[in-house]
């Protein structure tokens, strides 16, 4: 079954439909020929052999035989003379056809013969059994015509073990007949004409097929470019044309789909867009009210020690609790670091509630993440010579995604600025991009104490801090990873992390690998990942 419901059936390229019909028609017209041939062609020639025998009948009939008979006691020259008087034509006639004759007076006493050697005395005897009914032939043959005048039919000869077309009778003068020409020849001709219809037609098949598949092939091109255009089309990927040139309504048929597939991505990308604002915004309205309160909570929890700390420090200078300029000079510091903190603090709240309440919307599209990544790092140089810190990026080769650039630079700066603050041991952070099917993974990993497990499915609350007296030291507020997880939320993807045991900690997330703008990657209850398009 097809994914929409539907049963496959068995496909056949259009090339491949018109070679075979083509071929089988070559095919049908040689086995044709071939069989009318073996079936009536030797009938077809016997029939002609009828024409020619009475042809030659009609010619024998009006010669004069009272002046050309040979008589038994004839001398030599008397039969040269008689010979003579035989027309060229008939001669000529009787070698063309292969025809052999023998005439017959009413005594048998007299007879010419035309044919080879030694052969008038046994068609004498032949027709002198066929006129009085005693030859054993007469019995297996096939009469093909009969008049009142002569006999036509196919017959074996016995003594010559061959097969023959006979005519005989009597002429209107009362002088007997016989005329015969061989049907081997026949058979042979039809054998040998079959035989080269076999070799022609095997010849004409191969070259015809070769031609067939050549100009087939020309002209199911452009329509298969056209099936494969669609198909991709149907995926949702629009960056295929149509670039063959038929010269026919084919190339219309092509522009046409270049003017829609352009069409449908501009207009499929702006859906995506408002389909998610749309989402989102019907997920956040639910929820508007908890997190106003969940806000207001959190950001007094967070505001009461450094405002406690302001207060405290500045009563002091303003008491003048000491003269020392040093200490004047450390209460402001510590008022100004407080403000400094809380400014940060206020900033990410703001950042986090602009997100929650999907005022800001991802921007979809396409980047290389690599030359993102990269550019983070350049930008952190400074922080990272502080930490004394080696980081490793190996990729050199352009991986690009589906997602809001702006937005997944804040998420990298935030894993690799949270991979610099909490580095240990050999204060190593390594970075690593690796693509999957839909998907492309990128994992920050930072050297030092491991999370603990309990603690890593509270990494993205807000305000959570597994070391409080750490992420105080750094300024951290507990909200960054907050905001990555909803900037990664709102883009469909896949936030996690791993402690890595005696090593450190490896933060991951997944983005959409740029393919066909058409698939999220998520993951489902069971932890299997997948690809779904947007809804």
């Amino acid at each position: 079954m097809t994914g929409n419901g539907k049963t496959d059936k068995k496909f056949h390229t259009l090339q491949h439909q018109i070679s075979v019909v083509f071929i089988c028609l070559l095919l049908l017209s040689i086995f044709t020929i071939t069989l009318i041939n073996g079936l009536f062609l030797e009938k077809y020639y016997v029939s002609k052999k009828v024409e020619v025998l009475e042809e030659a009948k009609e010619v024998l009939s009006q010669m004069n035989l009272d002046d050309i008979l040979q008589y038994d006691t004839d001398i030599e020259e008397d039969k040269k003379g008689a010979t003579d008087e035989i027309s060229d034509e008939i001669e000529r006639s009787s070698s063309r056809n292969n025809l052999t004759w023998i005439i017959v007076n009413e005594e048998n006493s007299g007879y010419y013969y035309w044919g080879e050697n030694n052969m008038a005395k046994m068609l004498r005897s032949k027709l002198f059994g066929y006129i009085n009914n005693l030859d054993q032939d007469m019995q297996h043959s096939r009469v093909l015509k009969k008049t009142d005048t002569c006999t036509m039919w196919q017959v074996h000869d016995r003594f010559a073990g061959m097969e023959y077309v006979e005519c005989w009778g009597q002429f209107d003068n009362g002088y007997y007949f016989l005329i015969r020409s061989p049907l081997e020849s026949i058979k042979e001709s039809a054998s040998i004409s079959n035989s080269f219809y076999f070799i022609v037609g095997i010849i004409i098949i191969v070259v015809s097929g070769i031609v067939i598949l050549v100009m087939t092939n020309r002209i199911t091109r452009p329509i298969s470019e056209l099936t494969k255009l669609s198909e991709k089309m149907s995926d949702l990927d629009f960056d295929a044309r149509y670039q063959s040139r038929a010269g026919n309504e084919i190339d219309v048929l092509g522009d046409n789909f270049n003017k829609m597939s352009r069409k449908l991505e501009s207009t499929i990308s702006e859906l995506k867009s408002a389909n998610n604002k749309l989402q989102k915004d019907i997920e956040d309205k639910i929820k508007i009210d908890e997190m106003r309160k969940e806000f207001l909570d959190n950001v007094s929890h967070e505001l009461k020690t450094p405002i406690a700390l302001i207060q405290g420090y500045a009563e002091g200078l303003n008491e003048n609790i000491s003269d020392d300029p040093e200490s004047r000079e450390f209460y402001c510091e510590v008022i100004m670091d407080e403000a400094s903190k809380m400014n940060k603090l206020v900033k990410n709240l703001l950042t986090l509630n602009q997100l929650e309440s999907g005022k800001d919307a991802p921007v979809m599209e396409r980047f290389d993440i690599v030359s993102l990544i990269r550019g983070v790092l350049g930008s952190m140089h400074i922080m990272i010579e502080q930490k004394e810190a080696t980081v490793i990026f190996e990729e050199t080769e352009p991986v690009y995604v589906w997602a809001d650039e702006f937005k997944i630079e804040e998420v990298v700066t935030n894993y690799t600025s949270n991979a610099l603050n909490h580095l240990d041991g050999e204060r190593k952070v390594e970075i690593k991009v690796l693509q999957e099917e839909d998907c492309v993974k990128v994992t920050v990993f930072n050297t030092g104490t491991p999370i603990p497990e309990e603690d890593i499915p509270n990494l993205w609350n807000k305000f959570y801090k597994v070391d409080k007296a750490r992420t105080r030291e750094y300024g951290g507020s507990g909200i960054g990873l907050a905001i990555v997880k909803k900037i990664i939320e709102d883009h469909k993807g896949k936030i996690w992390a791993e402690s890595v045991e005696g090593e450190g900690t490896a933060m991951h997330i997944n983005l959409l690998k740029y393919k066909d703008n058409s698939h999220y990657c998520i993951e489902d209850k069971s932890g299997k990942k997948s690809a779904k398009g947007l809804r």
